[in-house]
């Protein structure tokens, strides 16, 4: 058994073992009444963001005008269906992801990673706060090029941002969309059933500025 270093990303040979079954969730979401589960409307778009602790930031997406539904699940790591205790054990390579569907025009992409940018400190590497470990990590995941495109100019904007500022370096990681598998149950919409339940979310207090 190898020394693990919760704030060292796992290779694939060190990562747990897949599991068979998929978390299986409530369809419906518990705020906003919409499905939570593929299949979603046409002309809706999707996308994976990941700023520390997911209760907490569904929470804040899910206040978003023109955000259809959220979910909260992991990504971005190798086991497959990984349960809350196998991401918490460092061992799977995943972060802790929330699934936002979107109307683009009634909130387009750019308004929406405003509010991730602005909502946690993105230059913190495998932590947020005190919540230490690679599955506390920023994160974007996009579902298109046109998506990838704009997040990219979106981080070198709020970059820009962050250095007039005298802050770090983004750390966020920035790639196409990987699988995205559901958290339990018990975590969906977490603070709308445990109001008063912990949310770490904390911003650097540096605006973002709007791309073109």
């Amino acid at each position: 058994m190898f020394s693990l270093n919760k704030e060292r990303l796992v290779t694939r040979a060190e990562a747990l073992p897949d599991r068979p079954a998929a978390i299986q969730v409530n369809p419906r979401h518990l705020v906003l009444g919409n499905t939570q589960i593929p299949p979603f409307p046409a002309g809706l778009e999707q996308v994976q963001l990941a700023m520390g602790c997911f209760w907490g930031a569904e929470r804040r997406f899910w206040q978003q005008p023109g955000v259809y539904s959220t979910a909260v699940g992991y990504a971005g790591g190798f086991t497959v269906n990984p349960s809350y205790q196998d991401v918490c054990s460092g061992r799977t390579a995943h972060t802790e992801v929330v699934l936002v569907v979107f109307d683009p025009v009634e909130l387009p992409l750019k308004e929406l990673l405003t509010v991730f940018w602005e909502a946690h400190d993105p230059t913190q590497g495998m932590r947020q706060g005190n919540d230490r470990g690679t599955q506390y990590r920023s994160a974007i995941y996009t579902t298109t090029p046109v998506q990838l495109d704009i997040a990219q100019r979106s981080l070198a904007l709020y970059q820009q941002a962050l250095t007039r500022a005298g802050r770090g370096t983004i750390t966020t990681e920035l790639r196409a969309a990987p699988t995205f598998y559901y958290a339990e149950d018990y975590h969906q919409q977490y603070l709308a059933k445990n109001p008063d339940g912990y949310c770490g979310l904390k911003g650097t207090g540096v605006p973002c500025p709007h791309a073109n």
